[in-house]
């Protein structure tokens, strides 16, 4: 009998890698697209805007989600226009660029830093951008817009002083962070010293703002954040491949031909602007900016940055926290600040926690 021979098998062809993969255009540009970065970042958004459409739908005069996207489109009556075009889209437009500014804020400065404590609550901006707030409250009983003004002059002085102290042939992430931790606290105790010396009705007006809060936020407040936004955001987009390759060291980086010192100065003074423009707006909001990248990445499960993923999260996170502050505690409602705080601090202590066990601190 003659054996039986196997045919042989045909060798499989190779399967394309489910990983990042990088479109080219017929210019020669080339972008970076992570599917499920992108699936993120597509879903953050759809939840950015159907919180929105609750928030604004949320009040002592409740319209539906329905009626909310019509009047949002021109088909609303009178009284439905007034409601959500003049009271309340300003509120939720200012707390999407608020939550989105500290998210890139903090993505940048993690990614600076490279530490995950790393963000501008941390590195005392905030608490910088607060002092400049409580001098023109004060002092000069400064109008809304001077308190702005003073918060962004605050938050630009606070990240310079941090930048020179923390230089030393190169701005380093743990020195910056010790350093950012030290200017926070002379920082926190300057905001104390200007409160003793407030009168009641200033000193009250300045706790309410130290909060956090979008109360009150009209279209005055939107069209600054959003000029500024179209500046910085594709500025730090442009800027996204220095970063990523900076993870790997300043040594590599420059001889990938990156521009180290130059990248680094250009991002943080733009995520001190970011972070300086949303603490004018609303306040000091606490842990957006900490929290936001840290979620965007675990989402994600992709190294690097992650900055459009955080951007969406920051501004997902504070609407979200906002409506919260207004239906979750009964007829009072809460400074978003507080809401923002409180899960902020728990989210803290369990990074804390887990980077102990890790051994990285």
């Amino acid at each position: 009998m003659k054996s039986a021979q196997k045919t042989p098998r045909r060798p499989r062809e190779p399967r394309a890698p489910r990983g990042p993969r990088a479109l080219r255009t017929a210019g020669g540009l080339s972008v970076r697209l992570d599917p499920r970065a992108l699936v993120v970042v597509v879903l953050l958004v759809v939840a950015a805007l159907a919180a929105s459409v609750v928030l604004i739908g949320t009040g002592d005069f409740p319209i539906s989600s329905g009626d909310v996207v019509r009047t949002l489109f021109g088909q609303g009556d009178a009284g439905q226009e007034f409601i959500v075009n003049e009271l309340r889209l300003p509120r939720v437009l200012v707390g999407l660029l608020v939550g989105a500014s500290l998210g890139l804020g903090g993505a940048l400065f993690q990614a600076v830093s490279r530490n995950p404590l790393g963000s501008p609550d941390v590195l005392g901006l905030g608490q910088g951008a607060t002092a400049g707030a409580l001098v023109m409250i004060v002092l000069f009983s400064g109008s809304a817009a001077e308190v702005t003004v003073g918060a962004l002059i605050g938050g630009l002085v606070t990240g310079t002083l941090i930048y020179l102290l923390a230089w030393k042939q190169g701005v380093h992430g743990y020195r910056l962070v010790l350093v950012g931790i030290g200017v926070c606290a002379v920082a926190t105790a300057v905001n104390g010293y200007l409160l003793t010396k407030a009168d009641f009705v200033d000193a009250a007006r300045a706790v309410v703002w130290m909060t956090g809060t979008l109360d009150g936020r009209d279209w005055q407040q939107v069209w600054p954040l959003l000029a500024l936004a179209c500046v910085l955001v594709p500025l730090v987009l442009a800027h996204a491949r220095g970063l990523r390759m900076m993870e790997m060291g300043d040594d590599v980086s420059h001889a990938l031909g990156v521009r180290v010192e130059r990248v680094r100065l250009v991002l943080m003074v733009a995520a001190v602007l970011l972070t300086a423009a949303a603490t004018a707006a609303a306040g000091p909001v606490s842990f957006v900016a900490l929290t936001a990248p840290q979620l965007a990445r675990r989402l994600t499960r992709s190294p690097g940055p992650n900055l459009v993923a955080s951007l969406c999260m920051g501004a997902a996170l504070l609407v979200v926290a906002d409506w919260a502050s207004q239906r979750l505690f009964g007829d009072g409602q809460l400074p978003v600040g507080v809401v923002t705080g409180v899960l902020g601090g728990v989210y803290l202590l369990w990074l804390l926690v887990t980077e102990r066990k890790a051994g990285r601190i």
